[in-house]
Order: C-alpha cells, then structure tokens, then sequence
C-alpha cells in the first residue's frame, strides 16, 4: 500500500530515489494516465485510450503499455525498450499534493511534493539523490518538480479536452479480441476511443471550435496511437 508523506529536507535529507525501470518497481502496468499535451509523443509508441473510472465516472487518458493487467510489454530485462517513457510514470515515487495556506488573509491550496516512503524505489544507498548537502534542491529534484507541474497542467487541460468529447458524444466503448499465433486468444476490454463516424458528422461550426480550441488536434492524435496495437501484439509474439 502506498504511504505519501509531505517531502522536506530535514527528514528526507539522505533520501534517493532509484530510477531504473523493472516489475520489481512496480513499473508491471498494463496502462498509465496520459495528458493531451503528451498525445503527439505517446502516439508514436503506444495506443491511447479513454478509461472511466469506477469511482467517480470521470474520464482520462491512458496510455497502453500491455494487453493484459500486470502486463508492461516495454519492460526488458535491460530497462524500458522505447525512445519516451510516460510521464507518469517517470515521476514515481512523487505525485503532487496540496496543502492549505493562508494569505493575506485567504485560505489557499499550494501545490507541494509528496512522496511514497513504501516505494522500493526509495534507497540511501543509491540512486538520484533528492537533495543537496546543505538541503537545496538536487537537479533531479528540479526535474521530478518540472514533471509534476507538467501533469497538474495536463489534468486541467484533459478534463476541458474529455468535457468536449463528451459534450458531442465522441467517446464509444472500445474492445477488441486477439488471438496469438500459438492459439492464445486475449481481449481488450473496459476502454473508449473516438467514434470516427460521429467525428465526420460534426458540423464545420463545431470542428471550427474543436481546432480553435487545439482539440482536434489531439483527436487526430488519438486515432492515429490505434495503429500501436498490432505493434504490442507483435512484442507479444516475439517473446
């Protein structure tokens, strides 16, 4: 079970963070968030879906990394086999937390770094240190800080992008059944694409806004990434 703290430099000051990538890391998932600023390098490597999550009906992006759960097909025993790794999963241990501030007399939410002192990522011994001797930020500390204002961006804008999916009813459940050469036969449930035929029949109108807004763009991006399923099934193959 994971177990975020606040980060400081006073309790985490000898504190790294190993950063290869293994099923030992918990890097094993078949899929992970995606945000639409990242679609025009994900698309070049992996699938992008929409999941709904269970708990609150909202909808997000996923990148598809297996075809099965628990199934990473970019993990190798020398790392992780792809030119871009998904940002959400080179910020682990770090997600962004918020911490209630008052200012001038307000009460504000300042974003702040938490970290998963569970993680087997976590190590004195080696590692990307996270602070410097005298307790300053280390580069990579920077780094983790850039990757999480990054996604806090991305969740703002895939909510707006997913509001207008929905808005024109774009979203259509995907599934799609794979049989293996050795006879294996899989299927690939429980997510949603892009109704194509719908997308056609949008007026110019609201194609016009969809561009205005950068999010036909981002459909194009999406419909391109399905091409990356034969690609996974070919990885399945060879292994």
């Amino acid at each position: 079970m994971n177990n975020y703290v606040l980060l400081n430099n006073v309790e985490h000051k000898n504190l790294k963070v190993i950063g290869d990538f293994a099923p030992k890391y918990g890097d094993n998932v078949m899929s992970t968030i995606t945000f639409p600023q990242e679609f025009r390098t994900i698309q070049g490597t992996y699938p992008i879906f929409f999941s709904k999550d269970r708990e609150t009906g909202r909808f997000f992006a996923s990148a598809i990394l297996g075809l099965r759960e628990g199934e990473n097909l970019f993990l190798t025993e020398k790392g992780w086999d792809a030119n871009y790794i998904p940002v959400t999963i080179k910020r682990n241990p770090f997600v962004i937390g918020f911490q209630r501030v008052q200012e001038d007399g307000m009460l504000k939410k300042n974003m702040v770094v938490n970290i998963d002192i569970s993680s087997p990522r976590i190590s004195e011994a080696e590692g990307e240190s996270v602070f410097l001797p005298h307790g300053g930020n280390s580069p990579y500390l920077e780094s983790v800080v850039s990757i999480l204002d990054y996604i806090s961006v991305g969740d703002r804008t895939s909510a707006e992008f997913i509001d207008s999916l929905l808005q024109y009813d774009l979203l259509e459940p995907f599934s799609i059944e794979i049989e293996l050469k050795n006879g294996d036969k899989n299927q690939l449930v429980g997510f949603y694409t892009i109704n194509e035929e719908k997308l056609v029949a949008l007026t110019s109108d609201i194609l016009g806004d969809l561009h205005a807004k950068g999010y036909l763009l981002y459909i194009y991006m999406v419909l391109a990434s399905l091409s990356n399923v034969e690609a996974l099934i070919q990885r399945i193959e060879m292994r």
